[in-house]
C-alpha cells in the first residue's frame, strides 16, 4: 500500500449524539474515495464501520473504527466514534488518535447532549474542530437555526463554510464561502457534482456569510485584524492562510452541511478536509513532563496505542496512532509504560474489519499492530535510548456496577482471567473484589456496556455467572453515650481463662472513624493487656454489631476492668473486650448510616420536572438548578442505594438526552423504617449462614 507522508495524512476524529449521522457520512465518504462499491446503511447491518455484530444487532455505534481513503492525493484516516453514551470511553480514545474532531449535528436535532460531550472533550485536548450540520434532506429542517443554535452555545469563532441552498427534499446544492461557488450534487445519490455561479437570489446571503467569515479569520490574528481594520479587506491568499491557521488554532470553527443519505455535500466535505485542515506536521510539538517532541518522521519513535481490538482469528490487534519517527514490522519497540520491549509483527491499515499490509507507518499515520506480547490500550511504544511517554488516555467514570460470580463452582480462575482481558481491552470495563461486601463488582458506563461485555466474556471464555445488585456499604454508630462490662471468664481442666474489661462508648462527628483510650488506672488491667483490649474492641467494631456493617465515628475509653494472675491472657482480654463493645453499643441508641452521592444531571429542559420529581421519589434533596443554554443542570445529594440503574433510567426518561455525573459525599443517618429492613435481612442472613 502507498506511504503518505506527514504533510498528505488528514486524522479526522468523527463524533456527535447518537443518531446525528457519523456513520453514514463515514460510508458515503469511503464510497466517494473508492474504498467501496455501494453505500451500506445502518439499518441494513453492511456498514463498513459498524462491523461488529452486537452494532449490527442494535444499529448502534459500540467501538471506535480505523476507516480511510484516498482523496486529492492525501491519505484521510477516519476514526469513527461511538455517540451512545455507554461507549462513550472509545470517544475519549479514539480523540487522541485524531488531529481535527469532525462534530456531526442533526439537522433534525440540532444542538444535543453528546455534541456538547463531544465539543467539552476536544476543548480539553485543545483540538481544532468543525461541524457537519447532516441530514438536510429531512422535512421542516432549518439550517440558519442550527447553526445559530451552535454558535449560541459554542462562541461566535463559528462560521458558515457550505451554505445550503435550499433544506429538505430539495437539497441538492451547496454554495462554498470560501471559493464562491455552487457545487450541485446529482439526484441519483452518485454523488456526481457539477459547478455553478451563485444565483442571483442567495448572492446577498453568500455575501453576508462570506464576510461574517472574513471577520472571523481577522479576528482570530492580531496582524489581519489590523489590515483588515485598514483595507476593510483581506487578500485571496491572506484569507485561505489566515483561515488554515485560524482553524489550528481554534479561533475558526467551521461550520459545513451534508445529506449523507442522499449523498449530497460529501465530496465538498472532502475537499475542504485536504483543502483546508492541518496536516500532523502543521500542529505544534507534543509537550508532556517538561519535554517536548516535534511530529516528524526525522525524530525518533514516539506512538500511542489508543485502542485493543479483538480478532478471532488473528488475536488482539493494537490500534496505534505514529506521533513521531518511522515505525517498520521487524523493529524493536520499547514499551514505555510497561517497561518491556516489543517485536513489531504485521502492520494493517484498516477499514472496519478489512486489512491492507503495510510496510510501515511513519508520522502522523494510523494503523494496527498485530500480536504485541505485553502492550495494552494507553500504552507507549518509543525507542529505549530516547523514550518520550504521551500523556495517558483519560477514560470517564464509570457510572453502572453490578456483582458478578460464577454459575459453576471452580470457574472463578476463568472468570477472573476473562475479566482481567477484557478490561485490558477496553479501560472503561472496572473489575474490583470489595473484601467487605465478598462481591466481585464490575463497572462500566451504562447497563448496555456491561451487558455486551458480560456478552463476550461467556462467547470468548466459556463461562457462565449470575449477576445480582451490588450490596451497599452501610456503615453503624451510636447516638448516645453508654458503657458496658465485658467478662470472660472459662474454666477447663487445666489453665482457665479471665479478661475483664469496662468500656464507655461516645459518638464523634461524622468522618472521624474510630478512637481507643486507655484510661486504666492502678493497673486493674496490666499494660501488657491493654493492647490486646483494643484489638479486640477494634475487630468486633470491623465486623459490625447490628446488621455487620463496620462501625464507624464512636470514641472508646477503656476505663476499668480487672485481672487474674494465672488465668489472664491476650486472648481472654480481647473476647472480653468486643463482649463489653457488644453490650454498650446496643445501649448507645445504634443506627445505621447509608453513603449519600451528590447527582449532577444534564437535561434538555423539557425533561427537568421529570428528572427532578424522579430524584424526589428516590429520596432526593435538590441542591440548586443552573441554567446552560438549553440544558438545564441539576443538583441533588440522593442515598447511593437509590442510584443503581440511574443510568438506564435517565436515559428512559429522557430519550436518550440525558447524561450524570456522581461523587460521594458524606454518610447520613438512614431512615428508622428503611433501616429497619436491612437489619432484619442481615439478621436473617447471618441466621442460614449458622444453620
Amino acid at each position: 500500500m502507498k506511504v503518505f507522508n506527514s504533510e498528505h495524512i488528514r486524522n479526522i476524529g468523527v463524533g456527535g449524539h447518537s443518531g446525528s449521522g457519523k456513520t453514514s457520512l463515514v460510508e458515503t465518504m469511503l464510497f466517494a474515495m473508492g474504498e467501496t462499491t455501494r453505500i451500506g446503511s445502518v439499518e441494513q447491518g453492511n456498514t463498513v464501520s459498524d462491523y461488529n455484530e452486537d452494532e449490527i444487532e442494535r444499529q448502534v455505534s459500540i467501538n471506535t473504527s480505523l476507516l480511510h481513503g484516498e482523496w486529492k492525493n492525501s491519505k484521510i484516516n477516519l476514526i469513527d466514534t461511538p455517540g451512545f453514551s455507554d461507549f462513550f470511553g472509545d470517544v475519549s480514545s479514539g480523540m487522541r488518535a485524531a488531529d481535527v474532531m469532525m462534530i456531526v449535528v442533526s439537522a433534525a436535532s440540532g444542538v444535543e447532549v453528546g455534541t456538547e460531550r463531544v465539543r467539552e472533550l476536544a476543548d480539553k485536548y485543545n483540538m481544532p474542530r468543525f461541524y457537519v450540520i447532516n441530514k438536510m434532506d429531512r422535512e421542516n429542517v432549518d439550517f440558519d437555526k442550527v447553526f445559530n443554535d451552535l454558535r449560541e452555545r459554542f462562541g461566535k469563532k463559528l462560521t458558515v463554510v457550505h451554505l445550503p441552498l435550499e433544506s429538505g427534499p430539495n437539497f441538492h446544492s451547496v454554495a462554498d464561502v470560501l471559493s464562491q461557488k455552487v457545487y450541485k450534487y446529482a439526484l441519483d445519490k452518485s454523488g456526481k457534482v457539477t459547478e455553478e455561479a451563485i444565483p442571483g437570489n442567495l448572492a446577498a446571503k453568500v455575501a453576508e456569510m462570506r464576510n461574517q467569515l472574513i471577520e472571523t479569520v481577522a479576528e482570530s490574528d492580531d496582524k489581519l485584524l489590523e489590515k483588515y481594520l485598514e483595507a476593510g479587506e483581506l487578500s485571496e491568499e491572506e484569507l485561505k492562510s489566515g483561515f488554515k491557521k485560524g482553524v489550528v488554532e481554534r479561533g475558526v470553527v467551521p461550520v459545513l452541511c451534508a445529506a449523507t443519505t442522499a449523498n449530497v455535500g460529501v465530496k465538498s466535505v472532502l475537499d475542504f478536509i485536504v483543502d483546508y485542515l492541518p496536516a500532523p506536521n502543521d500542529l505544534p510539538a507534543i509537550q508532556h513532563n517538561g519535554k517536548q517532541r516535534k511530529r516528524s518522521a526525522a525524530e525518533p519513535l514516539s506512538a500511542l496505542v489508543f485502542k485493543t481490538v479483538a480478532e478471532s482469528h488473528i488475536g488482539e490487534l493494537s490500534l496505534v496512532r505514529v506521533m513521531s519517527g518511522v515505525l517498520k514490522p521487524g523493529d524493536e519497540a520499547y514499551n514505555v509504560s510497561q517497561g518491556k520491549s516489543e517485536r513489531i509483527g504485521q502492520m494493517f491499515a484498516l477499514n472496519g474489519k478489512n486489512k491492507k499490509n503495510v510496510d510501515q507507518l511513519p508520522a502522523g499515520d494510523v494503523g494496527a499492530l498485530v500480536k504485541l506480547k505485553t502492550t495494552h490500550t494507553g500504552d507507549t511504544l518509543s525507542t529505549k535510548n530516547d523514550s518520550f511517554p504521551l500523556p495517558a488516555i483519560e477514560f470517564p467514570e464509570a457510572l453502572f456496577s453490578i456483582a458478578v460470580h460464577p454459575k459453576t463452582k471452580g470457574d472463578e480462575d476463568k472468570i477472573g482471567n476473562g475479566l482481567h482481558t477484557l478490561h485490558e481491552e477496553d479501560p472503561t470495563f472496572l473489575v474490583r473484589y470489595d473484601g467487605e461486601l465478598k462481591q466481585t463488582i464490575v463497572s462500566g458506563q451504562g447497563e448496555l456496556h456491561l451487558n455486551i461485555i458480560l456478552k463476550r466474556l461467556k462467547q470468548r471464555f466459556g463461562v457462565d455467572i449470575d449477576t445480582e445488585d451490588p450490596k451497599i456499604p452501610y456503615r453503624e454508630t451510636i447516638r448516645k453515650k453508654a458503657e458496658a462490662q465485658g467478662k470472660y471468664k472459662k474454666q477447663t481442666g487445666g489453665r482457665g481463662q479471665y479478661g475483664d474489661a469496662h468500656l464507655r462508648l461516645e459518638p464523634l462527628p461524622r468522618g472521624t472513624g474510630v478512637e481507643f483510650v486507655d484510661a486504666i488506672v492502678g493497673g486493674v488491667i496490666p499494660n501488657k493487656f491493654i493492647p490486646a483490649v483494643e484489638k479486640g474492641a477494634r475487630e468486633a467494631c470491623e465486623k459490625g454489631i447490628l446488621a455487620g456493617y463496620p462501625v464507624v465515628d464512636i470514641r472508646m475509653i477503656c476505663f476499668y476492668g480487672s485481672y487474674h494472675t494465672v488465668d489472664s491472657s491476650e486472648m481472654a482480654f480481647k473476647i472480653a473486650a468486643s463482649m463489653g463493645l457488644k453490650k454498650a453499643f446496643m445501649e448507645a441508641n445504634p443506627v445505621l448510616l447509608e453513603p449519600i452521592y451528590i447527582l449532577e444531571v444534564k437535561v434538555p429542559e423539557e425533561y427537568m420536572g421529570d428528572v427532578m420529581g424522579d430524584i424526589s421519589s428516590r429520596r432526593g434533596k435538590i441542591l440548586g438548578m443552573d441554567a446552560d443554554g438549553r440544558f438545564q443542570i441539576i443538583k441533588a445529594k440522593v442515598p447511593l442505594a437509590e442510584l443503581h440503574k440511574y443510568s438506564t433510567i435517565l436515559r428512559s426518561m429522557t430519550q436518550g438526552q440525558g447524561i450524570f455525573h456522581r461523587e460521594f459525599s458524606h454518610y447520613e443517618e438512614m431512615p428508622g423504617e428503611i433501616a429497619q429492613k436491612i437489619i432484619e435481612a442481615a439478621q436473617k442472613e447471618k441466621k442460614e449462614e449458622e444453620d
